[in-house]
C-alpha cells in the first residue's frame, strides 16, 4: 500500500492503472484513489479474488499498481549536494534486503545508492514493496565496474569507508561529517577483496554473540544512523 501511494505521490514513475479491492475501505486507500484520479490514472474497483490472482500469492493489501519499471539514475545524480552521502552495495542479491536498505537510506537522507550490473538484485516489484515506497525517492545508480566507480568517487573527493569484519576502527570511531561513501558487502561473502582494497578505511561492527555477521539492512541502518548522529551535532 505504501509503495503504491509513494509511486503516485512522487509522480516519478509511469503508473498505467490502479486496481483496488471492492472490500477495502482504509483511509490510505481512499488517498491512493484520490491521487490516482487527480493524475488521470485509471482506477479499477474489483473483487479481492481478482487482485489475489494478479498478485500471484504476494501480499497486496487491497491495491495493485500496474506500472512501468523504475529507471536507474545517472552517476552525476550522486553529486547534487555539497556533502554527498553515498551507499555502495557490493553484491546484494536479495530483493528484500535491497528494498530494506533503500528504505533506511531514504530515512537518512542518502544521496544515492550504487550497485553493480552483475550480482545485484534488479529494481523489481519485490524491491519496491520492501522499500515501502522509498524507491520513489532514492536514486539507484547501476555501474558496470564497481571498483572503477569507487575510484571515481575518490576522485570526486569522497572518502570511501568499507564496512567489514577486518576493519581496524569501530564504526563510531570514524568522522563521517565530510562527503563519504559507505561500502557494504553482499549477503554471503561480504566485501570482495578488490573492493575492500580500494576502500580508504575499513570500519567494523563488533559481534558479541555467536553469529558472525548482521543482515545487510541492519548493518546499513546502524552505520547510516551514526552518520546522521554525527552530522546533526555538527
Amino acid at each position: 500500500m505504501h509503495a503504491v501511494y509513494e509511486a503516485l505521490a512522487s509522480n516519478k514513475q509511469l503508473i498505467e492503472r490502479i486496481h483496488v479491492s471492492r472490500a477495502a475501505h482504509s483511509g490510505k486507500l481512499k488517498e491512493i484513489v484520490s491521487i490516482a484520479r487527480e493524475r488521470g490514472v485509471p482506477v479499477r474497483i474489483e473483487d479481492r479474488t481478482a487482485l489475489d490472482r494478479m498478485a500471484c500469492g504476494e501480499i497486496h493489501q487491497g491495491v495493485i499498481a500496474v506500472a512501468g519499471g523504475i529507471e536507474y539514475a545517472s552517476f552525476e545524480t550522486l553529486f547534487k549536494t555539497d556533502r554527498p552521502l553515498v551507499v555502495v552495495l557490493d553484491g546484494v542479491e536479495d530483493p528484500h534486503n535491497l528494498g530494506a536498505v533503500i528504505r533506511t537510506a531514504e530515512a537518512c537522507g542518502v544521496s544515492g545508492i550504487v550497485v553493480p550490473e552483475r550480482h545485484s538484485a534488479p529494481l523489481t516489484a519485490s524491491v519496491i514493496r520492501a522499500s515501502a515506497g522509498a524507491s520513489a525517492y532514492v536514486p539507484v545508480v547501476r555501474v558496470k565496474n564497481l571498483v572503477a566507480a569507487i575510484d571515481e568517487l575518490k576522485e570526486r573527493k569522497l572518502w570511501v569507508i568499507g564496512v567489514d569484519a577486518a576493519g581496524t576502527l569501530d564504526w563510531t570511531d570514524y568522522d563521517y561529517k565530510g562527503p563519504v561513501a559507505l561500502v557494504f558487502g553482499g549477503e554471503h561473502d561480504g566485501l570482495r577483496r578488490l573492493v575492500r582494497e580500494h576502500c580508504d578505511v575499513l570500519v567494523r561492527l563488533p559481534m558479541l554473540g555467536r553469529i558472525a555477521s548482521l543482515n545487510i539492512a541492519v548493518a546499513a541502518g546502524v552505520i547510516l544512523y551514526e552518520v546522521v548522529r554525527q552530522r546533526s551535532r555538527q
